[in-house]
């Protein structure tokens, strides 16, 4: 009879409990306590597209548009705000974004050569701000967790991490990949690209002939090679960026769906640390992509 009355008793807690759970969801939804991206109730997961909002002039308006843009809007606002003030003691804003700057640059100068740092910093300092701060963007209260619920209860919510929808990685990914086929017909010329895809390498001096001329039928086939891996990077760069992401969005929503509090916290710092990473993997694979055309300091070329 006790364990009956117990059981009751601990029904009708838990029956309350529902009620009180239902009462205050917005609130809880919109201060980003509710399980980020729809929660692990039930099963769900993440889902792998990003929701339609609206329509304007025919073209679909998603929850990870409305996210990329908003945030992209604070970053310019936040840069020009310092760019246009700059201090001799920098405050706290500034000193990052000098930092940052500074960091970058330094790093990607030896990958694409002194020549390319000034034409090319405007593209990756770009994509690594903005790569990283839409990684950053779902960890951020709100993000996954403010919208409302369809008729069949599934909560569409207003905003997804940009980088979590592969519209999005495809999208930066083809920018990058246009963006350098720019650079290096401008920097390098079209009879640099030709060489160092199809050119024999080998010094004519040093080989015999009839190695050294049986070398460009070699060549030739490494360039075709090269050339289908040149076409597939967009690919690469996409899907790594968008599978990093959008697995680190299931993790964090499988983690607050099993232990709301405390438990997820270590994960928190690890998607931190792999926004991070994966903002600078992107950032130098299309340095790397620039730098084996343009940077060719002490080699000459048979032009």
């Amino acid at each position: 009879m006790a364990n009956i009355q117990l059981n009751l008793s601990f029904q009708i807690k838990l029956s309350y409990l529902k009620s009180l759970l239902q009462k205050f969801a917005p609130l809880l939804i919109l201060s980003g306590i509710a399980v980020p991206l729809e929660g692990a109730e039930g099963g769900q997961s993440v889902s792998p597209y990003a929701y339609q909002l609206t329509e304007v002039l025919g073209l679909p308006i998603t929850n990870a548009m409305v996210t990329s843009w908003v945030f992209s809007l604070i970053i310019i606002l936040i840069f020009r705000h310092y760019a246009s003030k700059p201090q001799l003691v920098p405050p706290l804003g500034q000193a990052v974004i000098e930092n940052m700057v500074t960091g970058i640059r330094d790093i990607i100068a030896p990958i694409i050569g002194p020549q390319m740092v000034k034409p090319a910093f405007p593209l990756l300092m770009g994509l690594f701000t903005f790569i990283l701060i839409q990684n950053w963007t779902g960890l951020l209260p709100g993000v996954g967790t403010f919208g409302f619920y369809d008729e069949h209860g599934h909560l569409d919510y207003w905003f997804r991490p940009g980088n979590a929808d592969l519209n999005m990685t495809i999208a930066l990914a083809l920018v990058a990949f246009f963006s350098w086929l720019y650079l290096i017909l401008k920097y390098a010329g079209p009879k640099i690209i030709a060489y160092d895809l199809f050119g024999n390498k080998a010094d004519k001096s040093e080989v015999p002939a009839i190695i050294y001329y049986s070398l460009f039928i070699i060549f030739f086939g490494v360039g075709l090679i090269e050339i289908i891996s040149i076409l597939f990077r967009p690919v690469s760069l996409s899907f790594r960026l968008f599978g990093n992401m959008f697995g680190g969005e299931n993790l964090l929503t499988s983690m607050t769906g099993l232990v709301g509090y405390i438990v997820p916290v270590p994960f928190y710092f690890l998607e931190i640390l792999i926004g991070l990473v994966q903002a600078l993997v992107f950032t130098l694979l299309v340095a790397v992509y620039i730098g084996l055309i343009c940077n060719h300091e002490g080699e000459e070329h048979a032009h």
